[in-house]
């Protein structure tokens, strides 16, 4: 009666029913999809962390003529057109995404080849370049998925 409150309510009877049975099937089968995770760590905080920390590395010029940041946001949110946040832990997907947008516009981080480590290493630990090369291809999957639907 919310949507419809002139209408009258729905009556108990097998179509009721009928309704009720296939809503809950839908929402067992998004469980099932889900693997019943329903709720995650969204990765907007730790690319907003990064974010800030790689402003910091590179020289101002170089983040002032690239558009990073929003590039990163905007592989970030379409991201989620995918599966990628369930397959992935958050930290792994925002630094993906950063590298991605690094990439994009052949911006190198300062100093990296003298570096004990990746600069991505610095943000996570336990990331490594397959991992980063599988986020970045599933993404780029999202993309070619959808200019091939008819």
């Amino acid at each position: 009666r919310y949507f419809h409150p002139g209408s009258e309510p729905l009556e108990l009877d097998s179509r009721f029913w009928a309704l009720r049975d296939s809503i809950v099937q839908c929402e067992l089968l998004m469980l099932r999809v889900l693997r019943f995770q329903v709720s995650f760590q969204h990765p907007h905080k730790y690319l907003l962390h990064y974010l800030i920390s790689l402003k910091n590395w590179l020289n101002r010029y170089s983040w002032q003529r690239t558009p990073i940041s929003v590039t990163a946001w905007a592989l970030l949110r379409d991201s989620y057109h995918g599966g990628l946040c369930l397959r992935f832990r958050a930290q792994h997907i925002a630094v993906a995404v950063l590298h991605l947008a690094l990439q994009a516009y052949g911006v190198e981080v300062p100093a990296e080849a003298e570096a004990e480590k990746p600069w991505w290493q610095v943000f996570s630990d336990d990331l490594t370049k397959p991992i980063i090369d599988n986020i970045v291809s599933d993404l780029i999957q999202i993309y070619t998925m959808d200019t091939e639907i008819p």
